[in-house]
């Protein structure tokens, strides 16, 4: 009978500290100064896996920890929203996937944002131009300052990998780490999901992180690679 694995390494919460900056050093410092006080709205773009919501959070909390109040809007958040007057910053992710009745609620989101001196800040995968919004939104989007993202190349996905294995208690041999950055996206996200999955694989078998068993598992699952 397979053992069931335990989780022993919830993951940790998104920081500045812990984001592999690569070639985002312009976007994560303008985010740290936003953290400290709020200035123009900004808007950060780039496929998935490249961080965006990773640096969102980062602002958040540390707008939180500061003492102050966030909040958080996206497409799985159902309009309509309800403002915090207190907020000190706004929040909206996954602008792409807005409904209507969500881009009613993140244009009033802006004008209370303005009217409290409160930060706007947001993610989409695309530019605020190329995004499928109804104008007023679009520009308002726009208005401030818009960094996109760039993927990690191939040496900081290593250091992601090798951190977060390092954090599970996992060695991960220089030709698994091959194994998965030849053969998948560097999709961050994908990585580290690919990750948590062969880590709670090889407890379910009680062996160690090797290519074998890496294969095995998508045998098992029936999407060899």
């Amino acid at each position: 009978m397979r053992q069931i694995p335990l989780s022993i390494a919830p993951r940790p919460l998104a920081t500045f500290d812990n984001f592999i900056t690569g070639a985002n050093a312009a976007a994560v410092t303008q985010l740290r100064t936003l953290a400290l006080a709020p200035a123009a709205p900004v808007y950060l773009w780039g496929p998935s896996g490249s961080g965006k919501t990773h640096l969102l959070r980062a602002l958040s909390g540390a707008v939180q920890q500061r003492g102050a109040h966030a909040g958080w809007f996206d497409a799985d958040v159902a309009a309509p929203w309800h403002l915090d007057e207190s907020s000190s910053l706004f929040v909206i992710d996954t602008c792409e996937a807005l409904d209507e009745a969500q881009q009613r609620a993140a244009f009033a989101l802006f004008v209370a944002a303005v009217g409290q001196g409160a930060q706007v800040a947001a993610a989409g995968t695309v530019p605020p131009v190329d995004l499928p919004l109804r104008e007023d939104l679009r520009t308002r989007l726009g208005w401030g300052l818009v960094f996109g993202l760039q993927p990690l190349g191939e040496s900081e996905a290593r250091t992601a990998l090798r951190r977060e294995a390092d954090r599970r208690g996992i060695f991960l041999p220089d030709e698994v780490m091959d194994y998965l950055l030849t053969r998948f996206s560097r999709d961050l996200k994908h990585l580290m999901a690919l990750l948590e999955r062969l880590d709670e694989f090889a407890l379910s078998e009680q062996r160690g992180v090797t290519v074998p068993l890496l294969r095995k598992m998508f045998e098992d699952s029936g999407a060899l690679s």
